[in-house]
């Protein structure tokens, strides 16, 4: 699927969709969203971490955490990762 794709997808089942960009080694640690988010890497190697699990999940494959859950992401790449990124939208 395309980025347009993915976004129009997402924007369906109502959440944004954005690209975020993180240096090697890069980590995000313990965020708490209110909304559920989803999570798709397109470049590079991520590891998410949450719910007591941690997860590498491949190139396109989408990950849902949801609203609540302490999350961590890490760029486990040794380049440059970049994943696509959405929160639910409050109707």
């Amino acid at each position: 699927m395309s980025r347009d794709e993915i976004q129009a997808d997402w924007g369906a089942r109502g959440f944004s969709c954005d690209l975020w960009v993180d240096p090697p080694g890069q980590v995000w640690a313990d965020f708490v969203h209110a909304t559920d988010e989803l999570v798709m890497p397109i470049e590079g190697r991520i590891e998410l971490e949450f719910s007591g699990t941690r997860r590498c999940p491949a190139i396109g494959e989408e990950v849902l955490i949801p609203a609540g859950a302490r999350h961590t992401v890490r760029n486990l790449s040794e380049g440059t990762a970049r994943w696509l990124y959405g929160y639910r939208r409050r109707r």
